[in-house]
Formats: structure tokens, C-alpha cells, sequence
């Protein structure tokens, strides 16, 4: 399990999220010829491409969300729409006219029935995201995965957890969840390891949403294995006080140095508050003669060895979050096999950043 991570070149294999699985038949351009078009971001229409995406055809995604592919390029781009919380409409219209079709709807279950496209129209927000649709096992940084969306979601329903906060999000793959942060929050520093195409990708997808973005955005490094990234931006995290993380659980080695990660950001005021999304992932083991989730059980062992590092500077509090009736505001295929967890550290004052 530990070797997971160490993935030879001349390994063909790829893992995928399945997110964001699109088919190649599904072009929404209908012109024959070569005229390649592209999405507006307003309403996902067609429109004359802009450079950067001469090469790109509209494809449907999956989920519902419009793709932009290439088989020029092993990236793609695609649009994630989400409804508006009641707050963000109240900001659009506030003569407090809201219409019923405007706002996200409860169904008889207490879960959000997700707004598809053409139900809000130009109220339906969006982000555009550059990713890839697969990837080798040690840049799986570069796709999109569940998790991202499904904290993605919390934060769009408590905008108090970002509200006038110094947020820091580690091993954020392309960026997705701290955009959305970065829609309610003071601050925003974006960071995962610098292997690959990864920071460059955030910083493109930065550019890219830059228009519905309140927040000072940062793109940094951090190496779970390498704390001398954190050494590198100290000044840059001395007011983080919201920490996010999502699915970068998947092998114990990993874990491991996450969670050393996690002791050393936290030890040092202010007090923090971290969100961790995670989707379970089963597998069938000869040992247990049953469907399992391994990782999932042992990163449970590490928040519980987390609680047991109280110091005199270092208190800790570990919770589940109950997400069981926690509105769905982005159109994927949310199961029952997201979890999110919450972690505070209350921190004396004089245990400074040195």
C-alpha cells in the first residue's frame, strides 16, 4: 500500500475520478466543417472561440456540464455550475425581488433538487476549470475529484466559515474548492506540490474566474514531505485560521506525512479550524474476505492519534460533520460515500511562528 505513489514511467495505467467523464459523440457544435467554437461563461451558448481555445470543441459532460476537448491537448476545460445560495441572490437582487426559480429547491428528503441548465438562466453560476480527465497515479492532482465538489458545496451553504478569513487549502489539485472560497473569504492561498503541471494549472484557473473571485488569491507550494515549503511562506500563513483539504487520502505513506502537515500548520496561532472532504473508496481484500475502505479506516487511526497530542500550548477537538441533509448546490453525482470531518486546535498565543 505504502508503494502506491511510486509509479514507474513506462507504466501505462491511469486513474480517473469519473467526475468529470465526458463523451467524444456528444459535440454540441452542430456546424459541420473545421469551425471550432467554444462556451460563453454566462450561459455555456457557443460562441467565436477565444485564443487560447481555437482548438477546443463544446462537448456535454457526463454530470450535465459543457467540456471543451482537444486532442491536441491532454487538459480539458470544463464548465461547473452550481445554484445560488439564497445569500449570493439576495447580493444579485437587492431589492429582495427573488424569484422562486432563482433559488435552490428542498425536496421532500431535505436535499437540494440540483438546478440543471436553462432553469435560472444567467443566475446559475459557474466556474471554468482546466483540468485533466485522467491521469498517472502521482499527478491525480491535475483531475477533479468528488470531494473537491462536495466541500465545495459546504462552503457555498455556511459562508460564515470563509467570511472574513485567512484560508489556506492544501493539496488542492486544480483549484476548484478554493475558487469557490475565494467567492466569500478575505484571503485565499492555494497550494499543493510542485510536480507536474499543477500550480501552473491554478494559476490559469485563478485568471479564469477571476471576475466572480472577492478574495486575494496566492498560489504557493507546499510538499507534504518537504516542510521546508512551510518554512518558505510562514509570513504568508501567520493569520490563516481556516484550513481545507479534500481527498488526498489514498495511500498510508501519504497520510502519514499529511497529518504531520496538518500538526505543524495548526500548532501555531491563530486558533484553526480545518475541513477535511473525503469519499470513501471500497476495495475487496482476501484477508477480510469483504469489501473494505482501508485507507478511509486508517486516516480515521491518525485523526485519533491527532486527539492524543494535547500539550500545555495545543488542544484538539476532532468531529464528523453531519452532511446528511446538506443541500447539493453543484451538479455531480453526489453518494453516500462522502464524509467530511472537522478539526480545531486551540493554541496559546506565545506558541508563535519563530
Amino acid at each position: 500500500m505504502d508503494n502506491m505513489c511510486d509509479v514507474e514511467e513506462e507504466i501505462l495505467d491511469k486513474v480517473s475520478s469519473e467526475v468529470h467523464s465526458f463523451s467524444k459523440e456528444e459535440i454540441l457544435d452542430d456546424s459541420p466543417g473545421d469551425d471550432k467554437q467554444t462556451c460563453e461563461s454566462e450561459s455555456g451558448k457557443c460562441k467565436e472561440p477565444d485564443e487560447e481555445e481555437l482548438e477546443y470543441e463544446c462537448l456535454l459532460g457526463a454530470n450535465g456540464q459543457v467540456v471543451l476537448w482537444s486532442p491536441n491537448h491532454r487538459a480539458v476545460l470544463s464548465r461547473f455550475e452550481f445554484a445560488f445560495p439564497s445569500y449570493m441572490v439576495e447580493e444579485l437582487l437587492p431589492n429582495g425581488n427573488i424569484s422562486e426559480n432563482l433559488q435552490a429547491i428542498i425536496d421532500e428528503d431535505g436535499d437540494l433538487d440540483v438546478v440543471r441548465r436553462g432553469r435560472v438562466g444567467a443566475h446559475e453560476g459557474a466556474v471554468i476549470i482546466e483540468h485533466c480527465s485522467s491521469t498517472t497515479l502521482d499527478l491525480v492532482g491535475e483531475q477533479v475529484w468528488r470531494g473537491a465538489l462536495f466541500l465545495a458545496d459546504f462552503l457555498l451553504h455556511h459562508p460564515e466559515v470563509c467570511r472574513g478569513q485567512d484560508i489556506l487549502e492544501v493539496a488542492s489539485g486544480v483549484g476548484l474548492t478554493s475558487i469557490v472560497a475565494g467567492m466569500i473569504g478575505r484571503k485565499v492561498i492555494i497550494t499543493d506540490v510542485d510536480r507536474g503541471d499543477i500550480l501552473d494549472l491554478v494559476r490559469r484557473n485563478v485568471k479564469r474566474n477571476g471576475e466572480v473571485l472577492k478574495a486575494n488569491m496566492l498560489i504557493r507550494e507546499i510538499d507534504f514531505f518537504n516542510h521546508g515549503t512551510l518554512d518558505d511562506i510562514r509570513k504568508e500563513l501567520s493569520n490563516v485560521s481556516v484550513i481545507l483539504a479534500a481527498d488526498v487520502v489514498y495511500h498510508n505513506q501519504l497520510t502519514d506525512a499529511f497529518f504531520e502537515t496538518v500538526y505543524t500548520l495548526m500548532s501555531k496561532p491563530p486558533c484553526k479550524t480545518m475541513y477535511i472532504a473525503l469519499e470513501k473508496r471500497y476495495v475487496f481484500t482476501i484477508e477480510d474476505m469483504d469489501t473494505v475502505a482501508p485507507c478511509y479506516e486508517y486516516f480515521k487511526q491518525c485523526l485519533d492519534q491527532l486527539t492524543k497530542r494535547n500539550s500545555e500550548n495545543v488542544s484538539w477537538s476532532v468531529e464528523e460533520v453531519v452532511t446528511k441533509t446538506l443541500p447539493q448546490y453543484f451538479t455531480y453525482e453526489r453518494n453516500k460515500h462522502l464524509v467530511l470531518w472537522k478539526i480545531r486546535a486551540e493554541v496559546k498565543d506565545d506558541n508563535e511562528y519563530p
